[in-house]
């Protein structure tokens, strides 16, 4: 941008002073919540016991051969998830997006359902089927020397777990593949393996590629599944917490965070620069004919199988913990019992409570600050805006570990006394979640004519007043979106506030992992059912209340 035209836009922001307010507004508290904690994670990382800088203990750490080997094996749990769970969410994307199958509804609720439970689900489930009381491996096969604990289990819960976020981005990508290029070539003679091979599968390694670095950020990033399930296959995440927590070594465990936090970022950058070189768009704007989409017996029933078999591990699974909360001791006394509930609801409710309510209270700030950025992204014109797009979705690549890390030391004195308060764990969840909304936000703004809010602009209305009446209400889905996905996480947290936790606001998650150190499963079962019954019933309340509040009435009126 020339110097003319930087001033140009500074001119025109002085003219709104409450756009300028907004943005400083935002450039700040990404400052504070964002870029300061990361970097107090590198200061603690590379401070020598004098307190200058040092790399010592970093170089003595990183060369250590356990933590090499720790190193090593959370990258191939990562690779071998990401490879899994892309195969398997390419296989639901295609079946539901180009083919006649049936059950559609059905198998995209599926693959939808992992993200919205809570953690530790699956890795309940394969305790209670192979585990030493396990229903298969103790009742069904009599097997005493299985060890569910290790790197197979945990490839098993983590390519359940995210293959929804290969599904999801592979389906927009599949869905914007024009069918008159695959018509064109099956026109011409060519069979339909070979029109996937040449065509369709081409035109889709871009969401592979995305979906791939997703999954592979995601794993990386997963503390809980290890944390129960891994045993003696120790990864980054889990050695972090244990070095804090069990040795007391804070420098030791932010160095472990850091080496976690590098192929992380690494990988997000990599799935960014892929994102915007790659171009594979067949779709030109002109109206075309709606084609029939695939139906031959030989391609939809091996996919409505491969489906169908991956949707009854899924509801295995999912249907074991909703069993196991309803026995006395899974494996011992499998007797009917409501006691699970009982305590929940009377002894054990606060940390559900305390959940509910930062959840409520960091889902709306974390939607409508997405949906200001966005807007801010894609419609002005400011000085900072790379800066502003790229600390916004930074916590995206950032492990909850290294957050928490870096919010312990930030907000542990004044000025920014915020430890043991709901501010800190209402921030964490807000900044953690936030990236999912803006980007939804950035698309949906990108498809919006910019000529209904410039209607509004001409008429007299300032930019708040616009983005208020105008935009808001067209980015309803979106917005729905980043509301549901922030409550969710913030429900399910685990990783961003183990550290951040305190007394007074203990939460879900945290007295769930307890139950399982102190293998009172049943009871973990019982929290687990609750969480899910909740986050439904909120995500059926999100939609109705954002369909009441952003309904776009001012938009007739704007354009007439």
């Amino acid at each position: 941008m020339s110097k003319p035209q930087r001033f140009s836009n500074f001119r025109m922001l002085l003219n709104q002073p409450m756009l300028l307010l907004t943005i400083l507004f935002i450039f700040a508290i990404l400052i504070i919540f964002i870029i300061l904690p990361l970097i107090n994670v590198f200061r603690l990382g590379f401070t020598g016991p004098d307190g200058s800088f040092s790399a010592e203990t970093f170089v003595r750490m990183a060369s250590n051969p356990g933590y090499q080997k720790t190193f090593f094996n959370t990258m191939k749990l990562g690779g071998l998830v990401a490879c899994i769970s892309t195969f398997v969410g390419y296989i639901f994307a295609f079946a539901i997006t180009r083919t006649e199958m049936p059950g559609k509804r059905f198998f995209r609720g599926i693959a939808t359902l992992p993200i919205i439970s809570p953690p530790f689900v699956l890795s309940l489930s394969l305790i209670f089927l192979f585990g030493r009381l396990g229903l298969v491996t103790n009742k069904l096969l009599n097997i005493d020397s299985f060890d569910v604990y290790g790197l197979g289990s945990l490839v098993v819960v983590q390519s359940v777990s995210f293959f929804p976020v290969a599904f999801l981005t592979l389906t927009g990508i599949l869905e914007s593949i024009d069918d008159s290029v695959e018509d064109a070539a099956y026109n011409m003679g060519a069979s339909r393996w070979h029109i996937f091979r040449t065509v369709t599968l081409p035109l889709s390694l871009p969401g592979i590629g995305s979906a791939l670095l997703l999954v592979f950020i995601q794993s990386l990033e997963d503390f809980s599944n290890p944390a129960v399930l891994a045993g003696d296959y120790s990864t980054l995440a889990v050695e972090a917490y244990r070095v804090i927590t069990g040795l007391y070594d804070m420098q030791g465990g932010t160095i472990l965070a850091i080496i976690l936090l590098l192929p992380t970022l690494t990988a997000f950058a990599v799935q960014r620069y892929w994102i915007s070189r790659k171009s594979f768009v067949t779709v030109t704007g002109k109206p075309t004919q709606k084609r029939r989409k695939l139906h031959e017996p030989h391609i939809v029933w091996p996919l409505f199988g491969a489906c169908t078999l991956v949707s009854a591990v899924v509801i295995l699974l999912y249907g074991t913990v909703l069993a196991g909360a309803f026995v006395k001791t899974w494996g011992v006394n499998n007797t009917f019992t409501l006691e699970h509930f009982k305590y929940v609801f009377s002894m054990g409710w606060d940390p559900v409570k305390n959940s509910m309510i930062l959840a409520a209270v960091s889902a709306p700030v974390s939607g409508i600050l997405g949906m200001a950025i966005a807007y801010l992204i894609v419609r002005q014109k400011f000085f900072g805006k790379k800066f502003m797009e790229f600390s916004s979705i930074l916590t995206f690549a950032i492990p909850g570990t290294v957050l928490g890390i870096g919010y312990i030391f930030t907000f542990n004195q004044e000025p920014l006394l915020l430890t043991g308060t709901a501010v800190i764990l209402v921030a964490a969840f807000t900044f953690r979640n936030m990236p999912v909304g803006i980007e939804a936000g950035t698309t949906t703004l990108l498809q919006i004519d910019r000529s209904i809010e410039e209607a509004s602009t001409i008429s007299g209305a300032g930019a708040g007043t616009t983005f208020r009446r105008i935009t808001l209400p067209l980015l309803r889905q979106a917005f729905f979106s980043g509301l549901v996905y922030s409550f969710v996480r913030a429900m399910t947290a685990v990783s961003s506030v183990i550290f951040l936790i305190s007394p007074k606001w203990n939460l879900s998650t945290a007295r769930i992992f307890a139950l399982f150190e102190s293998s009172q499963y049943s009871g973990a079962a019982a929290y687990i059912v609750i969480m899910i019954v909740i986050i439904l019933a909120a995500i059926s309340l999100i939609n109705l209340m954002v369909n009441l509040l952003f309904k776009p009435k001012y938009l007739k009126r704007t354009i007439s």
